[in-house]
């Protein structure tokens, strides 16, 4: 069975005054594994990847490793919208001792299906690491059609994607033309039930950053098929699926980390920026609703 099953969390990078707050970082690990999370992915687009050097990437994704001290699977982001580069943080992720690579599709340069293939082919042959693909055409703004994830999974090293589409036909299609051992991880909180009961095996999540043990308990109900029990932390969990994508993601999972204590400052880097008045409202009313301050 897949080390890369049930909730894992995307979790946010704690800064304070810009610079990288690791004790900051090591606590919400702490508090992540307590609460029963089934794997961390460091780097990701909720960990502000995107804004980060290097030499920083490098250090979230060791500090993680060595925190996370083989509890659970560690699944380092690693994708960039240059293959060379994404090699280069892929053999990185390796090197620091984590379980496998997430890799989103290159955003802004466009590529074709081709493109995406054979990008995708050059990371998996260049690092021997289990690589998990990231389908977010939102963010993205190009979509990996089922048809070429089914081509890229027959590469040894290529073991599953985090499907962020949303679209329960798309994600259908990947399940039905990939190999029964695929790995098929939701990449939106409020499709990831529905996902597991298609055939899916978790969900890389936003909200599991808050209520990881809800998150996991509903993943684990999904998965050993007790369809009532998912059902209800599915509906339990909504408000607060729906609260974290208030604001452009991490922003509203920040805020709510600072407002529950678990983090010294909820501020992103530019050019994300904090929460209005309003938004701020919304978000304390929902999360003192579901009982987190």
């Amino acid at each position: 069975m897949s080390k890369f099953r049930g909730a894992f969390v995307a979790i946010v990078t704690p800064f304070i005054d810009g610079k990288l707050d690791e004790q900051g970082l090591k606590d919400l690990i702490e508090f992540q594994i307590a609460g029963g999370t089934h794997g961390i992915v460091p780097c990701g687009t909720t960990g502000e990847s995107a804004t980060m050097s290097h030499a920083e990437h490098r250090r979230v994704v060791e500090l993680t490793v060595k925190t996370v001290a083989g509890r659970v699977p560690v699944l380092a982001g690693t994708g960039s919208n240059s293959t060379s580069e994404s090699i280069e943080l892929t053999r990185a992720a390796k090197e620091a001792g984590a379980d496998g690579a997430l890799m989103i599709t290159p955003y802004y340069n466009k590529p074709s299906q081709e493109g995406l293939y054979q990008h995708f082919k050059a990371v998996a042959e260049a690092v021997d690491i289990p690589i998990i693909l990231y389908n977010v055409p939102s963010r993205t703004s190009v979509n990996m059609l089922p048809e070429t994830v089914a081509r890229c999974a027959q590469i040894a090293n290529i073991v599953g994607i985090k499907e962020a589409t949303a679209d329960l036909n798309q994600i259908s299609q990947v399940i039905r033309l990939c190999p029964k051992d695929f790995v098929v991880m939701s990449g939106d909180d409020f499709t990831s039930m529905p996902t597991v009961m298609i055939g899916g095996t978790g969900v890389i999540s936003v909200t599991s950053n808050v209520a990881p043990k809800d998150m996991a308990a509903m993943m684990d109900a999904a998965l050993a098929g007790d369809i009532a029990k998912a059902q209800e932390l599915h509906y339990k969990l909504l408000p607060l699926m729906q609260a974290m994508f208030i604001d452009t993601n991490p922003v509203p999972a920040k805020t709510a980390l600072a407002m529950m204590g678990k983090i010294k400052s909820g501020l992103p880097r530019l050019p994300l920026y904090k929460m209005n008045d309003a938004n701020n409202e919304k978000l304390k009313k929902v999360i003192t609703a579901y009982g987190l301050v």
